[in-house]
């Protein structure tokens, strides 16, 4: 083929290309006069069909011609097999910003395309984004990038303006055709919120403060006495009630001493699993007393008691209890107490230590003056008008009432119809109730009150705030709860583009290493650095068997479910077997509570609640377990033993019998023959049925069963201590002089996990 002709071809299919592109702009621009997209009976409306795109015709005429150039070359040898050439460098591409809905303007902009007003004649042209190496044709017409992108996709082009909005995939084909790669753009930030929530109130003027009583916290270790020393002062029977005799809640009562004063007692737990409601009652109090038992002395508890005060800058007074026993020495306690910087004034101190009994009711005056005349030292003062503030001390759901709360006023007076927020939840308060349940009208500073008319249950901690009106209740919760959401969007954007980095750096190493190597090389260095991953896929199979025991926790009040979580948040044992906490919350066991946990497969904990006799009797027609407790340790060696369940017996070898090897021959089977070893039982005794091992160096050569035991000439099960016997393996394995046989049987023993709550 000479060049003339050639040169006509190239001709020919530009002119080609050049008519089809004008057809389909003629087409375009006759339907775009027209108001309403009516069919033409002289241009029928029909599909685009397949063609060219103008911004490729280069590379269509190049391939065109390389077809020609082949055929006009002398057919030849097809060429040998030849090494490939390394891997080139990959170009970057230039990086586009997509986001959802974007218009076909937006997406021109963020490809760095230019924006020209065309003209033909006087009739204008809408605005369209050119490429630079799109040729000028028929009227210095510019097809627009974007239109010249979608030109053979199924998109109505007609319609296609620069305020259209693309789909998702029509994006993402303009930048592909565009020769660049997408990536999607960060979320933008909402326009910036104004901040709705609610602040407490700047302090009050020093002349509208008054007297309030004081807020004083019972601190102690378990069974030392707090809850009895609350008795003796109220004249209740608090302890006796309740279960395993020790205090399982934070309660909150007002107390009138004998000389008329009155005084606000917060008495919390002392056992380990309550460490949050101790912090808790330690950050809302005045003044803490101490509690330690003069024959126990200083305890664990009693040392995080003391922390919780120093961190909450509160004064402490030391009740030094059960000084009517025999065993009692108060001065050891005194002592013990100065290693952690608690210093009684016999000792050059500032605090208060009282001897006392509380259970027989000797020294409580004292103990009372003594909390009366360090109240008055402080001069404790609240603001009795204005808006409300609180904390609250408990949360719960009552089944006559809803959510109700137990909260400490702080300043202001709460009445009935007071609109309260606290963390993401709001009330109006219908009902109040003081701690012997009965109904109270207001509330002042100090005063513990429990708080009926929640819409929800608010956490145990949260701050108290009066607010104007409903509206304003609602905006707070609302910016609350977008506030959150904005923390946990950051969160989770930071920890995706954390992944991201690493995955690109990886990958980045990865090709690096495979730039200089074969195609043949680089398949075999990929399969190699994949081969784990196809093993692992056969392990994600079999995850649905993984071991994992899913667990639902109700409990009766938000401080329980709080105490047990964080004992759940302390386990360690995974790897035995996986803890898996599906849900939780407050009140009685529910039907829900059943679905759910039949949908998991998991177990239900109950901690002072209730499951009705219809909860009951679909969980045992589902095969549920409901497993109610009243004592918190119990729960939880409960829940041990469940965890120890899942795990598979372990098996343990037990040993019979042992012999040692004094001698080694052959003995002709057929035509084979079979090692013998002559031996003697040192210990025990060896039974064939049992199975046996041979041990070389302290090194364990074989396991398995014996093929036959003789003593002398005759077949024997038993060997016992003393005798000699011969015997030859299931495996053709040599003896040497020395070796030891040990017969053994194998027991399944059930495991337990290894988990330590603490307690």
């Amino acid at each position: 083929m000479n060049r003339g002709m050639m040169l006509k071809l190239e001709n020919l299919v530009q002119l080609h290309c050049a008519c089809r592109q004008l057809h389909s702009l003629s087409y375009r621009k006759i339907h775009r006069t027209q108001w309403k997209p009516v069919k033409s009976s002289t241009y029928p409306m029909r599909p685009i069909q397949p063609h060219p795109q103008l911004w490729q015709t280069d590379t269509f005429i190049s391939v065109v011609l390389s077809q020609y150039r082949l055929l006009a070359t002398k057919e030849g040898k097809r060429p040998g097999k030849q090494k490939l050439p390394p891997i080139k460098p990959k170009i970057e591409r230039q990086e586009v910003e997509i986001q959802q809905r974007m218009t076909a303007e937006d997406l021109a902009r963020a490809m760095d395309k230019d924006i020209v007003l065309q003209k033909r004649g006087n009739e204008p042209i809408c605005l369209r984004f050119l490429s630079s190496s799109v040729a000028v044709l028929y009227h210095q017409i510019q097809m627009n990038h974007v239109f010249e992108a979608l030109l053979l996709t199924g998109i109505d082009l007609d319609s296609l303006e620069p305020d259209s909005v693309l789909e998702e995939v029509w994006i993402k084909e303009v930048v592909k055709k565009s020769g660049m790669k997408y990536k999607w753009a960060k979320l933008k930030q909402e326009k910036v919120r104004e901040n709705k929530d609610a602040a407490r109130r700047p302090p009050a003027d020093p002349a509208l403060l008054t007297p309030r009583p004081p807020v004083v916290t019972i601190l102690g270790h378990v069974d030392h006495g707090k809850t009895t020393l609350l008795d003796s002062l109220r004249k209740t029977q608090v302890a006796a009630m309740e279960a395993g005799g020790i205090t399982q809640h934070i309660g909150a009562f007002l107390v009138y001493l004998p000389s008329g004063e009155k005084v606000t007692f917060l008495d919390t737990p002392g056992h380990a699993a309550f460490s949050a409601m101790r912090a808790r009652g330690t950050h809302i109090t005045d003044i803490v007393i101490l509690v330690v038992a003069a024959e126990d002395g200083v305890m664990k508890q009693t040392i995080e008691s003391i922390q919780h005060a120093k961190n909450a800058k509160v004064p402490i007074i030391l009740a030094i209890n059960k000084c009517d026993k025999p065993e009692a020495d108060p001065e050891r306690v005194k002592k013990e107490l100065l290693a952690h910087d608690v210093v009684c004034e016999e000792y050059g101190g500032d605090v208060q230590a009282v001897h006392m009994s509380a259970l027989k009711g000797e020294n409580l005056m004292a103990l009372a003056e003594a909390t009366v005349a360090l109240a008055e030292v402080l001069e404790l003062k609240a603001d009795s008008t204005g808006l409300v503030e609180g904390t609250i001390i408990e949360s719960r759901t009552d089944q006559g009432r809803g959510p109700v709360t137990t909260a400490i006023i702080q300043r202001g007076t709460l009445r009935k119809g007071c609109i309260l927020v606290a963390g993401k939840s709001w009330a109006k308060v219908r009902l109040m109730f003081d701690e012997n349940g009965k109904t109270v009208d207001e509330a002042t500073p100090s005063m513990p009150v429990e708080i009926v008319g929640w819409k929800e249950i608010p956490s145990a901690g949260a701050e108290i705030l009066e607010v104007e009106s409903e509206q304003r209740a609602r905006e707070v919760v609302d910016w609350r709860n977008y506030a959150e959401q904005q923390e946990k969007i950051k969160q989770d954007m930071e920890v995706i583009e954390a992944k991201q980095k690493e995955h690109k750096d990886a990958y980045r190493k990865e090709r690096e290493s495979l730039a200089n190597l074969t195609w043949r090389q680089r398949k075999a260095a990929l399969y190699k650095t994949n081969k784990h991953l196809i093993a692992m896929r056969s392990k994600e199979r079999a995850e649905s068997d993984r071991n994992v025991l899913p667990v639902i926790v109700k409990g009766d009040v938000d401080g329980s479910t709080e105490a047990i979580l964080n004992i759940l948040d302390s386990y360690n044992a995974n790897n035995e077997c996986e803890l898996d906490v599906i849900h939780f919350g407050v009140g009685d066991i529910s039907e829900n509570d059943i679905n759910l946990a039949e949908t998991f497969q998991g177990v239900i904990y109950g901690f002072s609640v209730n499951a009705n006799k219809s909860v009951q009797q679909l969980a045992a027609k589902k095969g549920i377990k409901i497993k109610l407790h009243n004592i918190i340790y119990h729960l939880i060696e409960d829940l041990k033993d469940e965890l120890s369940s899942k795990l598979p017996p372990s098996v343990v070898e037990h040993i019979i019998g042992e012999a040692s090897v004094l001698a080694t021959f052959c003995v002709t089977v057929g035509k084979s023959k079979v090692p013998v070893a002559g031996c003697r039982v040192q210990k025990g005794q060896l039974d064939r049925k049992m199975k046996f091992k041979l041990i070389r160096n302290r090194d364990v050569v074989w396991k398995g069963f014996l093929t036959s035991l003789k003593n002398h000439k005759d077949d024997v099960q038993v060997i016992k201590t003393g005798m000699d016997c011969g015997l030859s393996l299931d495996k053709n394995i040599e003896f040497n002089i020395g070796d030891e046989i040990i017969c053994y049987e194998e027991k399944e023993v059930e495991q337990t996990i290894s988990w330590d709550p603490g307690f």
